[in-house]
């Protein structure tokens, strides 16, 4: 055993104790949610509950599976998901590929006109009318072709390419007779999982946790994803309808609201939190490695 410092055991400390403040900041909203989710709306609205449930129902869980638009919102969410992250991932490979390739001629060109949509773009309102023009407007494609390819994730994988993916294999491979798209998909695409692991995390991230292209482009409530339906959740817990009410019946709805939008909250999260520590062990070693830029 090294014999450790006074000041290298100071550090340490001070380390986890800055580590274990960071953590509870970050783990107390979620929990709270969670909570608040299976307590009586009662208590979460008196601000009686803190972090343990308090009179514990699930009537809002319930009332989620009993409702269809959150649950076609839900599954307009996982198609979009589902559907944008396939096509995010496609181009974005192969985007990479050919920009990683020393044989590829105005592959600096090309990056370059690429890494130059990053600091300029038209709008939103030429974008808008860009979508109309191709009659996407309130269409599913809309939720998924605008955002098809995000160019710094073409960097991050054009850069694995390069730095991980030896040259002499893809060679070798060509030697063997494989064809451009067979060395992709028989030896690029096999030593590179880790760096897809990581993209489909970053794109089904995004996908799901998108609303502003909805509540831009669609029109029809049957095509909505969660995330709008959640708005108007909170938009009615807010809003003046309340006022034409009686006080009892203000009051019950209310807390039917209150509890239904905790609830909302952790069913939306829910998925991502499930497909997380499945892509951790590749999430690390992926960014690490992607993002030395070169």
């Amino acid at each position: 055993m090294i014999d450790r410092s006074i000041g290298d055991r100071i550090f340490d400390v001070v380390n986890y104790v800055l580590l274990t403040l960071v953590m509870l900041i970050v783990l107390y909203p979620l929990l709270f949610v969670l909570s608040a989710s299976v307590s009586n709306p009662e208590t979460v609205l008196r601000g009686e509950m803190w972090l343990i449930p308090k009179q514990i129902n699930f009537d809002a869980y319930a009332k989620i599976f009993q409702n269809k638009d959150i649950l076609l919102g839900y599954g307009n969410t996982i198609l979009y998901t589902l559907l944008g992250t396939a096509i995010n991932l496609i181009m974005t490979i192969c985007a990479a590929y050919p920009l990683a390739r020393k044989d590829f001629l105005g592959r600096g060109l090309i990056t370059g006109m690429i890494v130059f949509t990053m600091f300029f773009g038209g709008g939103l309102i030429p974008t808008y009318l860009l979508i109309k023009n191709l009659n996407m407007l309130d269409t599913l494609w809309v939720m998924v072709i605008p955002n098809a390819v995000a160019v710094w994730n073409i960097i991050i994988m054009r850069t694995f390419f390069q730095q991980t993916i030896p040259g002499e294999i893809q060679e070798a491979a060509m030697i063997d007779g494989c064809s451009h798209m067979q060395t992709l998909l028989r030896i690029v695409l096999p030593l590179s999982m880790p760096i897809i692991a990581v993209m489909v995390l970053f794109y089904a991230v995004g996908h799901w946790n998108s609303y502003f292209n909805a509540l831009i482009y669609l029109s029809s409530k049957d095509k909505f994803p969660l995330q709008l339906i959640l708005r108007e959740i909170l938009i009615q817990s807010d809003s003046g309808d309340m006022i034409k009410l009686t006080s009892e019946s203000a009051v019950k709805m209310k807390m039917s609201v209150e509890g239904l939008k905790y609830a909302v909250l952790v069913v939306a999260n829910l998925p991502m939190l499930v497909l997380y520590p499945f892509l951790q062990r590749y999430f690390v070693k992926g960014i690490m490695i992607g993002a030395l830029k070169g």
